[in-house]
């Protein structure tokens, strides 16, 4: 079958081939067949070994497909059922799901160091467990998350990480309030998708911060009431809050130096928001007296911050309801050949989601 597989960490580029197969298939198991997957900023963090994963793999993470066949003991599941991969499955039984922190359970991560394919030349990884950029995978059976037929593979893929990523980190994690102030640094797929959600939770002000202009006027169209370049985000927090700062800042670049510039425009009191995932060796800095001082809140959000099944219905619901606009964040569409153009063009920033036909 075809694949892209990235050979060696800090490669830039990926190699289509066709001589992969799809291995790891037996109890508790389903083979899906890839219809669609989206490409998201953490595959390229993968490659480039800002996230730690080994090589040689097949990056992709955020999928939809249906079942080809499923192994002993799956009764959740059928051949020809359509499903969306959940690359952070919870168990059910570890301490975080047993606090109803689902989002925290370590048991995908496990998944991330077997191999989920073979070639000629040997194992190879899948990216988080999984690796959509093949047409065949395999996973556990709770990575496969039924769709209804209404739901288009393309838009199941983007639910399955960018949308409920952005969505839950304004929804469940800082829990914005209706009338609030929110600034969201990074305007891609993620960020389109946390402004979407600071819309649909009542922000009366929302302010886009990225460097790239296309991405800042996709913004505006996404819910944003004003969008500006990073040079400018002083004088937004100036002009809109009189200087005090913001009520939300939304950090969805995972840098330490943007976060620490979200913290600065973040009001004191107010909720600084952390969504982008950045290098072990990069720290974020704050003295003890600013910590205290100023009592702002630091939330990370991992995978949207509550549970993933939930904020799938959630997000189906809202984008059926006409709430949130999801087939407009899909700015390329290519096929697996074009897997390096769909790299180029994230990142120079061109495309918000660019969605890969399998």
């Amino acid at each position: 079958m075809r694949a892209a597989v990235l050979h060696e960490i800090g490669q830039d580029k990926l190699d289509v081939v066709d001589d992969m197969e799809a291995t790891g298939f037996g109890p508790g198991k389903v083979k899906l067949r890839v219809r669609a997957t989206g490409l998201c900023h953490s595959d390229l963090s993968a490659m480039s070994g800002v996230l730690p994963q080994p090589a040689p793999f097949v990056p992709g993470h955020e999928g939809a497909g249906e079942v080809v066949d499923v192994g002993d003991g799956v009764t959740s599941l059928q051949q020809g059922d359509r499903v969306l991969m959940c690359w952070l499955p919870a168990c059910g039984a570890c301490p975080s799901c047993k606090r109803g922190q689902t989002q925290l359970c370590l048991a995908g991560f496990m998944n991330a160091g077997t191999p989920n394919f073979r070639r000629s030349g040997g194992d190879v990884f899948g990216f988080a467990g999984t690796g959509t950029f093949a047409e065949e995978v395999v996973v556990a059976a709770g990575c496969a998350v039924p769709i209804p037929d209404d739901v288009p593979y393309e838009i199941a893929a983007l639910i399955g990480c960018g949308v409920t990523t952005g969505l839950g980190a304004a929804i469940n994690t800082a829990k914005v309030e209706a009338g609030s102030s929110v600034a969201v640094v990074g305007c891609g797929g993620v960020g389109i998708s946390t402004i979407q959600g600071a819309r649909v939770q009542g922000a009366a002000q929302i302010v886009a911060v990225d460097p790239v202009a296309s991405r800042r006027e996709a913004a505006l169209r996404f819910g944003a009431t004003e969008a500006v370049p990073p040079e400018e985000f002083a004088d937004a927090k100036q002009r809109i809050t009189a200087g005090e700062g913001f009520d939300y800042v939304f950090e969805v670049v995972g840098r330490s130096a943007t976060a620490r510039t979200a913290y600065e425009n973040t009001r004191r009191g107010g909720t600084l928001c952390v969504v982008g995932a950045g290098a072990m060796d990069d720290f974020f800095q704050v003295n003890m007296f600013e910590l205290f001082f100023d009592e702002k809140r630091i939330l990370p959000s991992m995978y949207g911050g509550g549970d993933v099944l939930r904020s799938y219905e959630r997000a189906i619901a809202l984008w059926r309801a006409g709430r949130i606009d999801l087939e407009g964040l899909i700015t390329h569409r290519v096929q697996l050949a074009g897997i390096n153009d769909a790299l180029d063009q994230m990142r120079s920033g061109e495309a918000l989601r660019t969605c890969i036909a399998i």
